[in-house]
């Protein structure tokens, strides 16, 4: 099962710690697609996802700024 997860309103630290939260609830192989803004939430999700041993799969930004990562729980 994959699961949608909307960050745009937080500010870290609370934006990884909302993308672990929703990482832990995923099967392995689940794909979580996060919509959040700003360099310092992207910056942190993503090395932080990786360190986990979790793999991004991909990065875009949309026109308005937000940014939709979706990564696959290791």
């Amino acid at each position: 099962m994959d699961m949608d997860l909307d960050i745009t309103e937080e500010t870290c630290p609370m934006t990884f710690v909302r993308t672990r939260l929703a990482l832990d609830r995923l099967a392995s192989g689940g794909v979580l697609r996060v919509r959040l803004k700003g360099e310092e939430p992207w910056r942190n999700v993503t090395r932080n996802a990786v360190t986990l041993g979790h793999a991004v799969l991909a990065d875009e930004t949309l026109p308005d700024g937000v940014r939709l990562i979706s990564i696959r729980k290791g």
